[in-house]
């Protein structure tokens, strides 16, 4: 079964989407921040992070930054799932190294479809 680090500041927003990938048959380990996930994904080694992009400590840009910068955690895909839904927004979580982003307010199937077609990948 497929481990999943979301990484969510809100509680209501971490727990949705915590259920969803859960009742789409994922494992679902959860992060307050970047700097808790940094920490989680050494013990945790998850196989998808999904991330916001405004948190406390360490941002989401910030924080796929170094999961795509370091050897070991590289291949991790990660998808970006903020509020922040601009086109500038996109294009700058991509060149970050996401590997999908998603604007809130999505659709459950939106989520669960790109999470499991990455780890299909």
């Amino acid at each position: 079964m497929s481990k999943v680090l979301v990484v969510e500041d809100s509680a209501p927003q971490r727990e949705m989407i915590s259920e969803l990938l859960q009742k789409s048959g994922l494992t679902v380990d959860i992060a307050n921040d970047g700097v808790e996930a940094l920490e989680r994904i050494q013990t945790l080694q998850p196989d998808i992070v999904v991330l916001d992009i405004v948190m406390p400590r360490m941002n989401g840009y910030e924080l796929c930054r170094q999961i795509k910068s370091d050897p070991q955690t590289q291949g991790v895909p990660v998808v970006i799932c903020s509020a922040k839904g601009e086109d500038f927004d996109r294009y700058w979580g991509m060149k970050q190294g996401a590997d999908a982003y998603i604007a809130k307010p999505f659709q459950p199937k939106e989520l669960v479809g790109t999470v499991k077609q990455l780890l299909r990948g």
